[in-house]
């Protein structure tokens, strides 16, 4: 038995034409709120003024995308940003061992002493790598014994 499996199910259907149902939705409401202030409010001028920012708002929702992503996502995170909790803090504790032997590693550790390399040290050691070699970079003598 076949069975067809869908294909492209990240693209929108146009169902209204070049439009998808969002983009539809968003440009009918949009559309909605300009005739509605150009209607109720006296003043043309002032009804203009408030319907040109929510006109490009809905076409930025219809249409704009940012990073290959719908314009509401963006709205939704600024939303939520603003609204969040802004406070972060960090506080590094210290942490003490739990066990009874913590003064023996207090000792074990001012004991363990890290050799550090020199410049001229490291260069040679890194020549040494470059070409192969294994050098001891303390002593300097060849590892033959692998």
């Amino acid at each position: 038995m076949q069975f067809q499996v869908p294909q492209f199910i990240e693209i929108e259907d146009k169902i209204f034409g070049p439009l998808t149902l969002k983009q539809f939705l968003y440009l009918a409401g949009g559309a909605g709120a300009c005739v509605a202030l150009f209607i109720y409010i006296p003043y043309k001028i002032l009804s203009v003024i408030m319907i040109i920012p929510i006109a490009g708002f809905t076409l930025a929702l219809a249409f704009y995308k940012v990073n290959n992503k719908p314009f509401i996502d963006m709205v939704q995170s600024a939303f939520y940003y603003f609204l969040g909790d802004k406070l972060y803090l960090w506080r590094k504790e210290e942490k003490k061992p739990i066990s009874q032997f913590s003064d023996q590693v207090e000792q074990a550790k001012s004991l363990i002493s890290v050799p550090k390399m020199s410049e001229s040290k490291l260069k040679d050691l890194t020549w040494s790598l470059d070409v192969k070699e294994n050098l001891n970079p303390v002593t300097r003598e060849g590892n033959d014994a692998q």
